[in-house]
């Protein structure tokens, strides 16, 4: 199997999802670009508009090296979404839930929250070889990791750890960011 198969996320230039994604179903791919309704409200008027559910990307289910080529040379297309050397990917779960949300009738008020800890916060490791231990995030990057403390050692230690390998031990909203 392709490495390179499965739904990935093309970065765009910003406010040019709808372009992108018109253009990629004219080349016959696979494409899915989620919206949502907003409230947008003026002085004189309130009007209801359709924006990106998440600017600057436009999701494409990647069949073949020349899917993945011909997307990419889109108009307006950047690049594919990674991570490190890895090319982010979402699961046909993913899609399928984003999709129940953006599509469905009765659900409102669609939005995207990056939920980042903030300084301060106290977590819990829970993947990875310190699993199981208590720390304090003194610092955030936008690369989804973080620098923590780990005050069970009773020593100044830090170390990038993904973000993913973290969980608020009240609320566990941090372990599948």
């Amino acid at each position: 199997m392709d490495r390179k198969q499965g739904w990935h996320v093309l970065y765009v230039k910003y406010r040019h999802e709808s372009k992108v994604y018109k253009e990629l179903m004219e080349k016959k791919l696979e494409a899915f670009l989620p919206m949502a309704t907003s409230i947008r409200q003026w002085s004189d008027r309130t009007k209801k508009i359709e924006i990106p559910l998440f600017p600057s990307y436009v999701f494409v289910n990647i069949k073949n090296n020349k899917d993945f080529h011909d997307a990419l040379n889109v108009e307006s297309g950047c690049s594919y979404l990674s991570f490190g050397k890895e090319y982010g990917k979402v699961s046909e779960e993913e899609i399928a839930y984003i999709k129940l949300f953006t599509q469905g009738k009765e659900i409102t008020d669609v939005q995207v929250e990056s939920a980042l800890p903030k300084i301060g916060d106290k977590l819990k490791i829970e993947h990875g070889e310190l699993s199981g231990l208590e720390c304090e995030v003194f610092r955030v990057d936008n690369q989804h990791r973080i620098s923590v403390r780990l005050s069970s050692l009773r020593q100044n230690i830090s170390a990038i750890i993904p973000l993913s390998y973290l969980s608020n031990p009240e609320e566990n909203v941090f372990a599948k960011a």
